[in-house]
């Protein structure tokens, strides 16, 4: 910036396993966006060293770095990002359309991945007619379809109710647990944070503290609860 250095990240050093479900928390400015982009591929490091999967991605060059998104990174937003002009059928489909996939097993693959997130019935839909928790269980399936080993989530309930947001983690927490995918998620909300298995805390472009969660919370079992919550209240 000008004359000033800043250095978003400083220092990290960080090792996430396969299979593993990984909260990232910290304040605004922190680094935990500019992190996330690096385990992305979306940006890439001025300095040390990134190994995804065991190879060295740190100084691929662009369109080697776009082969390696589309084949093994799937990536869930806060707004969604999916094109309104599309079906949600269409929106599912994109990737397989960047990786060259025949229409027949394109569509095919859309459609299973639409039926693991619930989303099946709804293939001809635009996502201008869906609920803000339909349209993220879309854009699961959407980064599902390629069979990622890693999918990049930025704040994946940052948009929603507080119902629909455990909705969305039992949804992520089933891929994690039934398909093995290796998650990374940036949030906000401490309570969502304790759905995964570790939690690492960023500050300054540093890493604070890095731990496991010692009971992560149960997404099945808390949306099962809520409605005995709710007539106890009562």
């Amino acid at each position: 910036m000008g004359e000033t250095r800043v250095h978003a990240l400083n220092g990290v050093s960080l090792t996430v396993r396969e299979g593993e479900m990984v909260a990232i928390m910290g304040p605004s400015g922190s680094g935990k966006s500019t992190l996330l982009n690096i385990l992305g591929c979306l940006d890439r490091p001025t300095g040390g060293t990134y190994y995804l999967g065991g190879e060295d991605v740190s100084r691929l060059g662009r369109n080697q770095l776009a082969l390696i998104r589309n084949k093994k990174i799937g990536f869930v937003f806060q707004n969604f990002n999916l094109l309104g002009r599309f079906t949600v059928l269409a929106n599912v489909e994109l990737p397989l359309v960047y990786a060259g996939v025949g229409k027949k097993e394109m569509a095919e693959r859309a459609r299973e991945a639409l039926e693991w997130v619930g989303m099946s019935e709804y293939a001809s839909h635009y996502p201008g007619r869906l609920s803000g928790g339909q349209q993220q269980r879309v854009a699961i399936a959407r980064a599902l379809v390629n069979n990622p080993s890693l999918i990049l989530a930025d704040e994946p309930t940052g948009a929603l109710d507080s119902r629909t947001s455990i909705e969305i983690m039992a949804v992520i927490q089933r891929l994690n647990a039934e398909k093995g995918i290796t998650v990374v998620m940036v949030t906000h909300e401490k309570d969502i944070a304790l759905y995964c298995r570790r939690l690492i805390n960023v500050r300054d472009g540093r890493i604070l503290s890095d731990t496991p969660v010692s009971n992560p919370g149960d997404a099945a079992r808390d949306l099962a609860a809520a409605p005995e919550e709710r007539e106890a209240l009562a």
